[in-house]
């Protein structure tokens, strides 16, 4: 089932229980929720592919729609893919006929992996249903029930969490930005690609709220145009000011001295501060490198891979070839049979970036092992 609705901040009334200390902000929006319908529980998802032209939200009724909804990018952005993975097991657990936790288990494990068969880049998909498993592990002495019930709960939880270090990591990020800094984005990372309020985008969203007047350029994002359709979307809505750039305009903007520094998200982060993240950063932070730009990237520590030594054991996602060759399917722009490359992410060294904000601070990328090791392990 799908709804059309021309406002931007359209959401369900069935809002998560956020309780009064929750700081709520203009820039709080989320595009995904877990939703009460009339016949039972759904995964309400912004369909992402229809912006900026059309606001339509979907309802997923079942584990198998919500994997849809991944793989096809009706949600994107890596804390989102954990969400919706998240919610996509507990509705999956809901629709399990089981007697036993024996039984109960069996009938989880192939929702798990299909879920986990969407996209192999996002940590934050894998670190979602570990926890998920671990809730009924955990509870494995209560009924099938009363597990069922802990999964929303955790799902929930994990949403909740999302936002919370959105609002953090917001809040360490700006203090990196000065007032009147430009400042050059890649692909989206903004409420649309979280649970709400956003990564790097939040961060921005946060400088902007606290009184610091910034402009954003922003990297269309070949070849699916999330920099383009996406988040010059969001910076409009929020009255930010914001200029659209093909990708290869970026160094030209670098060398007349237009950019203060380059903010981005992250997919997944080895150890040693290697950072995949849309195709695309790699060359934005080679650029910046040699126009002694500051570039940081933004990510929740559950992005944080430390059982990856380096960015070479990331797996990178290759992504279907009419990404490429057509636009969105409809126009083709390259001769037919042509031979395509589309991975969907690129690593960026270690080397090239200054640091990593998460919602503990801002680490240099040797120190997130040393430093969070401990609370992650």
């Amino acid at each position: 089932m799908s709804m059309k609705s021309p406002f931007f901040f359209a959401q369900s009334d069935d809002r998560l229980d956020r309780g009064a200390d929750f700081h709520y902000n203009a820039f709080m929006f989320s595009p995904i929720e877990w939703h009460m319908a009339a016949k039972g529980p759904v995964v309400r998802m912004l369909d992402q592919t229809r912006l900026p032209h059309e606001v339509t939200w979907v309802d997923c009724p079942d584990h198998q729609t919500v994997a849809k909804g991944i793989r096809e990018l009706w949600v994107r952005g890596a804390p989102a893919i954990g969400i919706a993975a998240a919610m996509g097991y507990a509705l999956g657990a809901r629709a399990i006929r089981a007697g036993t936790h024996d039984e109960f288990v069996r009938q989880l494990k192939p929702i798990h992996d299909t879920l986990a068969g969407t996209r192999p880049t996002a940590v934050n998909l894998f670190w979602a249903l570990n926890r998920m498993d671990a809730i009924v592990q955990i509870h494995k002495d209560r009924s099938v029930e009363e597990i069922k019930d802990r999964l929303v709960k955790e799902a929930r939880a994990i949403h909740e969490e999302d936002v919370q270090r959105n609002i953090a990591m917001g809040r360490h990020g700006a203090e990196l930005i000065r007032d009147g800094d430009t400042i050059l984005t890649h692909c989206n990372t903004g409420a649309l690609a979280t649970g709400g309020h956003g990564t790097a985008l939040g961060v921005i969203f946060s400088a902007w709220e606290s009184g610091k007047r910034i402009k954003v350029l922003v990297d269309e994002t070949r070849p699916v145009l999330q920099g383009a359709r996406l988040t010059m979307w969001e910076l409009q809505q929020n009255k930010i000011p914001a200029t659209l750039i093909t990708d290869n305009m970026a160094g030209v903007f670098m060398k007349n001295g237009s950019i203060r520094l380059c903010l981005v998200g992250a997919d997944r982060i080895a150890a040693n501060g290697d950072t995949a993240n849309k195709i695309g950063t790699y060359s934005v932070a080679v650029l910046a490198k040699a126009h002694r730009i500051p570039f940081y990237v933004a990510a929740p520590t559950s992005t944080i891979d430390l059982s990856i030594a380096s960015g070479d054991a990331i797996p990178i996602e290759e992504r279907n070839p009419d990404e490429v060759t057509t636009i969105f399917g409809k126009v083709r722009i390259a001769p037919a049979s042509v031979e395509v490359a589309n991975p969907a992410f690129d690593v960026t060294p270690a080397k090239y970036i200054s640091g990593i904000i998460t919602e503990g601070g801002v680490f240099k990328p040797g120190e997130l092992k040393r430093m969070l090791g401990k609370t992650m392990t």
